[in-house]
């Protein structure tokens, strides 16, 4: 598999609160350029468009506040993995759901850090969420 090359860091801080200001700020920005859901358009799905709020649900039904806040900080370098990156994701059958399509995609940030970006495609609708984002186990 083919890892993207992102322009965009890992965002810094220790603090929970301070990662997420800056990632949920991104996130506000991106949110007011829809009057509906929030979403980005996606050049490996032909520019179709990926829903993102499925992501903060995900996010905070994790306990560990350590796993939110690395999972906070590839936020940013996510976006930019799924509008521009056109290489082929590892792509399967929800073991869980036969009804999704789990595309997972790789990418390495500004500071050379691995990291996963995982989106989920329904396939009735043919709708795409972005549903979460880790890196490689450090």
């Amino acid at each position: 598999m083919r890892a993207y090359k992102a322009k965009a860091k890992r965002l810094s801080g220790t603090d929970f609160h301070d990662v997420n200001e800056k990632a949920y700020g991104l996130y506000c920005q991106i949110k007011k350029k829809s009057k509906r859901r929030p979403y980005v358009r996606s050049a490996y799905f032909k520019k179709d468009k990926i829903f993102l709020e499925l992501f903060w649900s995900h996010l905070f039904e994790k306990q560990n506040w350590r796993d939110r806040i690395r999972r906070s900080r590839y936020f940013p370098a996510a976006i930019e993995l799924i509008q521009r990156t056109s290489f082929e994701p590892v792509s399967k059958e929800n073991p869980n759901r036969s009804s999704e399509i789990l595309h997972r995609f790789s990418g390495i940030t500004a500071d050379s850090h691995l990291f996963f970006v995982q989106i989920k495609e329904e396939k009735r609708s043919g709708q795409k969420f972005f549903m979460s984002v880790f890196p490689e186990s450090e």
